[in-house]
């Protein structure tokens, strides 16, 4: 199963580089995330993200919701496996 993941860009890597870069807050984990297909994103913005790469944008209540999901199901499968 594939999951794109929603995160926080927390800072543009540098805006000239090729692939265009990006910083993503993911709950707590910091990575770099490939931003090449948003050329429009900003810091502050939130994104889903697939394999290193943003997707597309995504709103604030969104993500937060999505990440609440998932949060979710980690506790229900976490709670299956004791």
């Amino acid at each position: 199963m594939c999951l794109a993941i929603p995160g926080k860009v927390q800072k543009i890597i540098d805006e000239k580089s090729s692939p265009k870069m990006a910083e993503v807050n993911f709950d707590g984990v910091i990575k770099h995330v490939c931003v090449d297909f948003i050329p429009d994103i900003k810091v502050g913005e939130y994104v889903m993200v697939h394999v290193g790469f943003a997707l597309n944008k995504v709103d604030e209540k969104e993500a937060l919701n999505q990440l609440k999901a998932i949060s979710t199901a980690e506790d229900i499968i976490r709670k299956k496996m004791k």
